[in-house]
């Protein structure tokens, strides 16, 4: 029935609808921190509906026969942000077992033992030996006054260390990226915390999925948000990680992911401009809604697919499906 009701809402030709997931991280066991993160149990259970159920292409071969007129029903991709060493490590694999492929877009400044702000923020509180922690104390006063109206924040648990990490993500989220940047690894010093440097994929790891049959794309060098960038700024990090991408994989890199991807806040106009002038030829939002001919081919939604149970994911998409693209 599902299938059915699917192949209504997507059919193919001139009036298709392409959806696109998009995924982060595929961890190997549960996160009791992050207990609705993706998995491996889940990601397999769900890999294996996706090839049942649908008809997935590579993000590249179906953008364009979105915009030919020629996309199969119940068209779908698969897309990761950022560059997870998971990816590689577990995503890959069950991809592989299931004959399904996928769109991995990397920040390249985090690759060979980088690391993302969001996740120094989220490993030192972790990984913190500390009862509580305060962010308004932190030394030169790294955050600004935002930072400074947070209370110590309790660490004695799994639910109040998810709680201190939202808050601390929301102070630092909008910063400028060096004041970003700084904020994190403040906070990563007063946690007293010993921080991981093997979160994200090797250089090897990349070209790894690229030899398997997987498509790369860019996501910029440093996870800017354009928005807060001069022009000059935006082009050089939209330019240099495709160029970075290309050296590695020896091929083009024609598929695009811009940060955080919330149009009109996180990118805009411009932004899409300086993508198409760089060489890539489809990018992807965060905004909802799935894909039709006339979508901006810069400005592709992406669905995010949180649900437990196929059944929900399934009249969720459904309903995706029916949402006009925002972008």
């Amino acid at each position: 029935m599902m299938k059915s009701l699917l192949g209504l809402m997507a059919r193919g030709g001139p009036r298709g609808r392409l959806s696109i997931l998009i995924f982060h991280r595929v961890l190997p066991q549960p996160d009791p921190i992050f207990p609705d993160e993706m998995h491996a149990q889940r990601f397999e259970a769900l890999c294996a509906w996706l090839a049942r159920s649908f008809c997935v292409l590579p993000l590249d071969q179906a953008a364009a026969r979105l915009c030919e007129g020629s996309l199969p029903a119940r068209a779908l991709c698969i897309t990761f942000d950022d560059g997870y060493a998971d990816n590689h490590d577990v995503a890959l694999p069950i991809l592989r077992r299931h004959g399904l492929c996928a769109t991995f877009f990397v920040a390249t400044g985090f690759l060979d033992g980088g690391r993302m702000w969001n996740d120094t923020l989220v490993e030192a509180v972790r990984r913190s030996p500390l009862d509580s922690l305060d962010p308004g104390g932190l030394e030169g006063g790294s955050g600004g006054p935002e930072a400074k109206k947070l209370s110590a924040l309790p660490l004695a648990s799994d639910a109040a260390r998810r709680a201190a990490i939202d808050q601390l993500i929301g102070v630092a989220k909008y910063l400028p990226l060096a004041d970003r940047v700084g904020f994190a690894e403040a906070v990563a010093r007063a946690s007293r915390a010993r921080l991981p440097d093997d979160l994200m994929m090797r250089s090897a790891q990349v070209v790894a999925l690229r030899r398997a049959g997987m498509t790369i794309g860019g996501h910029t060098v440093n996870h800017p948000i354009l928005a807060r960038l001069d022009r000059a700024q935006a082009r050089q990090e939209i330019e240099s990680g495709k160029a970075v991408l290309e050296s590695l994989i020896q091929d083009p890199v024609t598929l695009f992911a811009y940060p955080n991807g919330k149009p009109g806040r996180d990118f805009l106009p411009e932004h899409a401009e300086l993508v198409r002038e760089a060489g890539f030829k489809f990018a992807v939002t965060t905004a909802p809604g799935a894909a039709g001919a006339l979508t901006d081919r810069f400005r592709l939604p992406r669905f995010t697919p949180w649900d437990r149970s196929h059944w929900r994911f399934g009249l969720r998409l459904v309903r995706n499906l029916g949402t006009p693209a925002t972008a």
